[in-house]
């Protein structure tokens, strides 16, 4: 089980950028793998800002391909390529991805040095990357687009006590938890042999762009950590759902049924400028409810308690 479990808020405006707003874009670090939910205009000067090195991003997911979620990938791999990245990138995206990334990746004059693999996911897809379960699920977006459950696999735990009688190094207690069974001094080892109990891997979702959906209970049932978009208020509700938007109240009803630890709302339209009257709204129906703000990170530490850290 991974020790770091930090997501940073890089972007978190909507349609167009403001003077005090970016484009939507978090990054997920888990350890040393670094990925990208979304990569809006901007977000590589943001990434500058958070002290992670671009360099290192190795998967982006995409959770749609309207212009404020991906035009910040063409400078991006431009810029990895400008300081000399060999190392493979993994963009993952809805249906119809391959076709617009790869145009997109060749806009202008550059050389591309390193290699790129785009994944067209399917929707209700999922895929182990890393140690990590990937989930996504179709959102309710006028174009294909997905929202993903990115879940940390439940760690068996060992208990020292039985371990020690059984004579089991540490080093042999990974190989153990590895395999599932060893075989110790001509005897085998299973896992029920050492069981201590088991810690529950942390989750993320990140909804991107949708109406309320209601599937999304279910897919973020029990998160530790819930991103979904609110772009305006519920005084504004049969606009924006007509765009395949959600309210601040839409979003706080969904994070309530799921059961989620923290939402955090995301992608807020320009048009609104105190977000506070949308965390009201939506602290009225869950209190668990945070304001994304560019630059805040948040931790998920081991017993899955959330602590918020500016940088």
């Amino acid at each position: 089980m991974a020790s770091l479990f930090r997501i940073t808020f890089l972007g978190t405006g909507g349609s167009w950028p403001t003077p005090g707003r970016s484009m939507p874009s978090v990054l997920l670090q888990v350890d040393d793998i670094i990925s990208l939910l979304d990569c809006g205009e901007g977000t590589q000067k943001q990434i500058m800002k958070s002290g992670v090195s671009f360099m290192k991003i190795k998967h982006v997911f995409l959770s749609h391909l309207h212009g404020d979620h991906f035009l910040g990938l063409i400078g991006l791999v431009q810029s990895m390529s400008f300081n000399g990245r060999t190392d493979e990138l993994n963009i993952y995206g809805p249906p119809g991805c391959i076709s617009i990334l790869s145009r997109a990746i060749n806009v202008g004059y550059y050389t591309l040095r390193f290699p790129i693999r785009v994944h067209e996911l399917s929707f209700e897809s999922s895929m182990e990357i890393d140690g990590f379960m990937i989930h996504a699920m179709r959102a309710d977006h006028p174009v294909p687009a997905v929202s993903y459950r990115i879940m940390e696999k439940d760690l068996v735990k060992i208990d020292p006590e039985k371990a020690k009688k059984l004579g089991i190094s540490s080093r042999r207690l990974e190989e153990l938890r590895r395999k599932g069974s060893i075989d110790h001094d001509g005897k085998i080892i299973s896992l029920p042999d050492v069981y201590g109990g088991t810690r529950k891997g942390r989750t993320l979702i990140y909804s991107g762009d949708t109406r309320p959906n209601p599937k999304m209970v279910e897919f973020a049932k029990d998160a530790d950590v819930f991103i979904h978009e609110t772009s305006t208020s519920s005084a504004l509700e049969p606009k924006v759902n007509e765009f395949g938007h959600s309210s601040s109240r839409q979003a706080a009803e969904i994070a309530r049924d799921a059961n989620v630890k923290k939402f955090y709302l995301y992608h807020y339209s320009p048009r609104i400028e105190n977000t506070q009257e949308l965390l009201s709204e939506a602290k009225n129906i869950f209190q668990e409810s945070c304001l994304s703000i560019e630059g805040l990170s948040v931790e998920v530490e081991k017993g899955n308690i959330v602590i918020e850290k500016n940088l």
